[in-house]
């Protein structure tokens, strides 16, 4: 049986940001023919993306954001009025059907047809506020994977890390007062958008459940994987004892790519993703979703994807 999916689908290239933008189709099809040259579609279960509800996106997301959003691509705009996330007529039910192929992907964790699951979506998400879409991310995904498992799984505690190369400052504004998702980020520091400091530990009743780890340009196995992963987010974890364990994952960190100066190699990823696996084999049966996030260098994204897939699926 089939323990991994992997989310994919040819709806994915609609969502056009423009000529020259970093954020564009290429990435995820790019990514798919390296997937598919090394091999990994007959190791995986195909997954198909869905169109999600209003309901969903108002797990994390406000109407009135929503409402915006959608009136800026009926109109014919080429950016959200809220932030830097161009979009094109078609950018609505491509980000509609990346957080309801993900939602899928979720079920299937937390029935138990599925272990782990990859979702090759974009737009990406993580920048995403509950009133504001910003930084190339319409919606939310993690966040919403995170409610979905929560109100419709009875799910108690969710693990997010984010190992993207900026900072995933939607997904903490929307936990940051929760304690039963733990938001854990290494990222670059100072670099967009200019949050995650290690300051920001949440408030309330979400009090020390944000982890944020800012790194200097030229971070990368020591600092990341070792000192970050290996060593604190294990320690947390045996306190915290995820139930799903969701990751963003941004290949923007790897070396060479435009919008980032991390120095991560492709098999420091598949390292990043056994320790997840790790964890979650130790307190979550085994539940790792993983959804893409950045990554714009696109030989490079491609190879990442690979390594983090093969790791995944073995």
């Amino acid at each position: 049986m089939k323990r991994c999916g992997l989310l994919h689908d040819p709806v994915f290239l609609d969502h056009q940001t423009g000529v020259g933008h970093p954020e564009c189709p290429e990435r995820t099809k790019l990514a798919m023919k390296a997937i598919r040259a090394h091999n990994l579609l007959d190791k995986v279960e195909s997954l198909k993306p869905t169109l999600c509800t209003s309901q969903s996106l108002k797990l994390v997301h406000s109407q009135s954001y929503l409402t915006r959003a959608e009136e800026d691509i009926k109109k014919g705009s080429v950016q959200l009025s809220t932030g830097d996330t161009m979009v094109c007529e078609d950018s609505w039910k491509v980000a509609q059907m990346a957080t309801g192929g993900i939602i899928g992907a979720v079920d299937q964790i937390m029935t138990g047809s599925l272990e782990r699951a990859f979702c090759l979506t974009r737009p990406p998400g993580h920048h995403a506020t509950p009133t504001k879409g910003m930084g190339f991310c319409l919606f939310n995904h993690v966040a919403v994977a995170a409610r979905h498992a929560q109100s419709e799984h009875d799910l108690g505690r969710v693990l997010i890390v984010d190992w993207d190369v900026h900072h995933g400052n939607g997904t903490q504004d929307i936990f940051y007062e929760d304690e039963s998702v733990y938001f854990f980020s290494t990222h670059q520091s100072p670099w967009y958008p200019g949050t995650g400091s290690r300051e920001e530990t949440g408030t309330g009743k979400g009090l020390g459940y944000t982890k944020n780890h800012p790194l200097p340009a030229q971070s990368g196995h020591s600092e990341i994987v070792e000192n970050a992963f290996a060593d604190d987010l294990v320690h947390r974890m045996n306190r915290f004892k995820p139930e799903l364990i969701i990751i963003s994952a941004g290949f923007d960190s790897r070396k060479d790519d435009p919008l980032g100066d991390f120095l991560l190699e492709d098999a420091h990823f598949a390292e990043l993703t056994k320790i997840i696996r790790f964890l979650a084999d130790e307190y979550a049966e085994g539940r790792v979703l993983s959804v893409l996030e950045g990554g714009y260098n696109l030989k490079g994204l491609a190879s990442a994807c690979v390594s983090h897939l093969k790791a995944m699926i073995d």
